[in-house]
């Protein structure tokens, strides 16, 4: 298969690259030269910019596309209508933000999809990411006339992630000592190795798969409390959680999601239940979490003890809280 990948040197993007070429797939990058330029050195890679520089893709034909950074539905759009002649399938990395209401459990493809008031907008922040992707995705499709896989994806982590928002606990549970746990123990948590969804995408594509699919995992679900003892044990360290409550996290102002990375509210609960049986059904299949655990520590302990973090709980404020919790906790007689 001859395939064109929008981006493909970043996170996800460099995973789908890696994907494609152990399939055996010939493939060309489009993208504006600036991260990671040397990464695929050996790819033909086309530069040029997505908004207003896709002539340079005029002459060419693929099998399909892989649109790995969209975020603003007119730029979609024209990459999708310069490619409708050119490409079979439009495949674009969506986002299960797409979704109106995130209170709701188990939401599959049919969900209600959010919705913005002026659909010009192209600033894109907390309130419209969700928005602007429900409308790539319409956009994409419809300049494909119905040849659009469009794949929402859940958190994805693993080694190169930027974000930090899993990450942080690898990481943490290894330094050992008194780790403040979020929320209920018991809590679902979702997530997906990047290699994972990467492996995926190239596959749906290879079938030339069309419509939305929920993708993230484990295939199987897990807890919270699951995940930390799982990074305990793969970094064999003494640490000891102790579960404060979401009220508790909430009251203290604490971040949910970046400051403490999986922990959401009440109200964002459906995010960690997401039915992606769809997806399950067309062949996703994802790794043991030790091993997503372990390849992100390792990883991660390369980066350097004066690596900035992006999202985390500092430990002084960790240390503030735990010891404000234990303060308010009963004393037992």
């Amino acid at each position: 298969m001859k395939l064109l990948i929008i981006g493909g040197t970043r996170f996800l993007g460099r995973a789908i690259v890696q994907a494609a070429l152990a399939a055996g797939h010939e493939v060309t990058l489009f993208n504006r030269g600036q991260s990671n330029p040397d990464l695929y050195a050996n790819l033909e890679t086309v530069v040029g910019d997505r908004d207003g520089g896709l002539g340079v893709l005029h002459g060419r034909t693929w099998d399909a596309v892989i649109d790995t950074c969209g975020y603003v539905p007119r730029l979609v759009r024209d990459a999708a209508t310069l490619l409708a002649d050119r490409v079979e399938l439009y495949t674009f990395i969506s986002s299960i933000s797409v979704y109106s209401d995130p209170s709701i459990a188990h939401m599959d493809e049919n969900a209600p999809l959010g919705t913005i008031e002026d659909e010009t907008v192209e600033t894109v922040d907390g309130d419209t990411y969700g928005p602007l992707k429900v409308l790539c995705e319409k956009a994409a499709t419809e300049a494909m006339h119905g040849r659009a896989l469009n794949v929402r994806a859940g958190l994805i982590v693993g080694p190169h992630d930027l974000s930090d928002r899993f990450t942080y606990w690898p990481c943490r549970v290894a330094r050992g000592g008194q780790v403040l746990a979020p929320g209920a123990p018991d809590s679902f948590v979702q997530f997906i190795d990047v290699r994972d969804i990467a492996a995926w995408t190239v596959q749906a594509t290879e079938k030339r798969l069309t419509s939305a699919y929920n993708v993230t995992g484990p295939n199987e679900p897990i807890t919270m409390s699951h995940l930390l003892h799982a990074c305990k044990e793969v970094s064999g360290s003494d640490a000891t959680f102790t579960w404060v409550s979401d009220e508790f996290l909430e009251a203290n102002e604490v971040e949910a999601y970046t400051e403490m990375p999986l922990w959401v509210p009440a109200a964002f609960a459906g995010y960690d239940t997401v039915n992606c049986q769809k997806a399950i059904g067309a062949g996703l299949v994802t790794r043991p979490l030790p091993a997503t655990i372990r390849d992100t520590l390792e990883w991660a302990n390369g980066r350097g003890a004066d690596y900035q973090w992006r999202n985390g709980m500092k430990a002084e404020r960790e240390a503030e809280l735990l010891a404000l919790w234990r303060k308010l906790q009963p004393v037992s007689s």
